[in-house]
């Protein structure tokens, strides 16, 4: 009998590692969730071959289309899953206990994130996130980037086991996903009235590498994570660039 589990999912093309990412869930939850951006890939009908609800909600605003998302669901527990993160065995296992015999309201799972197939677990990627919670005490404050999660219970508890995120599976969709994140970074900071200046351009870039790649112990890794961690540099580069063309088009 399968628990009182429902899965969360935001897609856009998101095919190619999607069959394995519900594979790894679709045995210890009841209901499917999945709110879509308008993919034009086989998205919509791998999602379809595992009994998902599919909701159409394009635009860029990630926290609107989770909360659209959490409104649809009928079980008391959600999961949050995206397209390119798979479970384990031992994490199923574990969510399923823990719901079971929930003393939290909300869990907290450990990231093993992976680069071009390898694992990394230094330099700002050996984090935690709320992805599991009773969808009542579930609160979403809508973002264009990593919206934030949070719980209307400080009752939190963290789990063992790792959740394993393909986000940066070859060097062209890492650069492809970090312009798309620079866009919608720039026009956060837009909206916020941020300023450019010389200094954003030429030294935060320089300094996100260095942060990542040194303070943080990124070279722990191994070398062959420098291209990531130049990545995120480019990253800040271009989203100063964007706040610039936006400020100089709105001048």
């Amino acid at each position: 009998m399968k628990s009182n589990i429902a899965l969360l999912m935001i897609t856009y093309n998101s095919e190619e590692l999607l069959r394995k990412s519900l594979s790894s869930v679709k045995d210890i939850v009841a209901e499917i969730v999945v709110v879509d951006g308008g993919s034009t890939d086989e998205t919509i009908k791998i999602a379809s071959l595992y009994g998902a609800e599919i909701y159409n909600y394009k635009g860029i605003n990630l926290g609107g289309q989770r909360a659209h998302g959490l409104s649809k669901i009928q079980q008391e527990w959600v999961f949050m899953l995206d397209s390119d993160e798979i479970i384990s065995l031992k994490l199923a296992d574990e969510i399923e206990e823990v719901v079971k015999n929930a003393g939290y309201d909300g869990y907290y799972i450990p990231y093993k994130n992976h680069f071009l197939g390898k694992p990394v677990n230094h330099g700002g990627e050996n984090y935690k996130i709320l992805r599991l919670a009773r969808k009542e005490k579930i609160k979403i404050n809508p973002s264009l980037l990593h919206e934030k999660i949070s719980l209307t219970s400080s009752k939190t508890g963290e789990l063992k086991n790792y959740m394993y995120h393909y986000s940066y599976r070859s060097l062209g969709q890492v650069f492809k996903k970090f312009t798309d994140y620079a866009k919608r970074e720039a026009e956060e900071k837009y909206k916020k009235g941020e300023r450019v200046s010389l200094k954003k351009i030429f030294l935060y870039p320089v300094h996100m590498f260095w942060a990542r790649f040194i303070e943080d112990k990124g070279y722990k890794d191994g070398f062959f994570r420098i291209p990531l961690d130049l990545g995120f540099a480019y990253m800040e580069l271009v989203t100063y660039i964007f706040l610039l063309q936006k400020q100089i088009m709105k001048a």
